[in-house]
């Protein structure tokens, strides 16, 4: 058993991301749930939905929520979401934190945690000082 993977993002953000990463990494080690969030939307519908899927993941290990942008409609969807136990959020997924975290999917959730952090954090880098 590992921790489970849900992706909230604005359309298409995650599932592309996803994809990326499988085809890098040749695999998706992780059980990973992409939830797409539409530009227009009903947020307590949308919430609904995710707690549909939240009641169908295996919450032994933890949930990691990765989503795109701090204070969107799928970042607060995932903060309502996270209500329940055994659930951490991370803002701002980026391809190498996604990267890393599927490198890692035997930590418990709190060092998956850090890894995604310190894996979308180390992965900015500014290539051209000026």
């Amino acid at each position: 058993m590992s921790v489970t993977l849900f992706i909230i993002t604005h359309q298409h953000v995650g599932q592309v991301l996803l994809d990326t990463t499988i085809n890098m990494l040749g695999n998706c080690p992780l059980t990973t749930h992409i939830f797409e969030v539409p530009s227009y939307c009903n947020p307590d519908t949308i919430y609904q939905q995710g707690m549909d899927i939240i009641s169908q993941i295996n919450m032994q290990q933890g949930v990691l929520i990765l989503t795109d942008i701090y204070g969107s409609t799928p970042s607060n969807i995932a903060s309502r979401l996270a209500a329940n136990k055994n659930i951490a959020i991370i803002s701002g997924i980026n391809l190498p934190m996604l990267v890393r975290v599927m490198n890692y999917p035997d930590l418990p959730l709190p060092r998956m945690v850090h890894k995604a952090f310190s894996g979308g954090h180390e992965g900015i880098i500014h290539c051209n000082p000026i």
